[in-house]
């Protein structure tokens, strides 16, 4: 399917985790998507609206309207991102009172998908010849679970990899507190739910968790490295780019 491709990092994965951004590259390539990587974004604005700063948020938002206009699709590792884009950029272009952006964002928002959304709905494929002879446990992330519905998209994708022992986590919907500035606003709280989660994860035996959304993957697996449990967390994308020769 040739379909012109504007892959959306997100500001965390390009500073933290850019071999994510780098999977996805090289999986929608594979599949044969002619991908761009705009050199004008940045961030979607998402850590201002959420807290408050709208106004600020704007600049991010032009920012964003200029460097993924004119494309069939802006893909994003990052439920959380998409969701900001998707449910608080219209009502951020209607606060600036500029017609013109709100044409834009009206234009391009509809073309923004999360990464599991897109290879399944958009290109129709769940099976994408990866190869990842591991035990695997998935978390879907809050933004993707309940503001994308995303469903089970990420857990058909890689029930199709070979190798793959892909168990259930217990609780699974459950939210693992991180949340953005909630962790830093209530560090306390965002630790215990981090707790439960880990000890979910342990219950399952996995030698992975494997989710859609960095940040969360961060908070969790930041509490499992104190505890030296030996799971390791690793992007979706990343999984879905393993082979067996070890090529992404």
């Amino acid at each position: 399917m040739n379909v012109r491709v504007a892959v959306f990092a997100t500001c965390y994965n390009d500073l933290m985790w850019p071999q994510t951004v780098k999977a996805v590259v090289r999986l929608l390539r594979r599949l044969g998507c002619e991908v761009e990587f705009p050199l004008g974004q940045t961030c979607c604005g998402q850590m201002f609206t959420n807290t408050g700063y709208a106004d600020a948020a704007l600049p991010a938002l032009r920012t964003f309207t200029a460097a993924f206009e004119g494309y069939d699709a802006v893909v994003a590792p990052s439920g959380s991102c998409v969701g900001s884009v998707r449910h608080q950029h219209r009502a951020l272009a209607a606060r600036s009172g500029d017609v013109r952006l709100q044409e834009k964002v009206d234009t391009i928002v509809p073309h923004v998908y999360e990464f599991s959304e897109f290879l399944v709905d958009v290109l129709g494929v769940t099976d994408v010849g990866a190869w990842f002879p591991h035990r695997v446990t998935y978390h879907p992330t809050c933004h993707s679970l309940r503001l994308l519905r995303v469903g089970d998209r990420p857990r058909r994708l890689l029930e199709a990899v070979r190798g793959i022992d892909l168990v259930d986590l217990p609780q699974a919907d459950q939210c693992c507190g991180f949340g953005g500035t909630f962790a830093v606003k209530n560090a306390d709280t965002s630790v215990a739910m981090g707790a439960d989660k880990v000890r979910a994860v342990r219950e399952t035996g996995a030698e992975v968790l494997v989710a859609g959304d960095n940040s969360c993957l961060a908070h969790i697996g930041g509490l499992m490295s104190r505890q030296h449990g030996g799971v390791r967390v690793l992007h979706l994308a990343e999984v879905l780019t393993s082979t067996r020769g070890g090529a992404g």
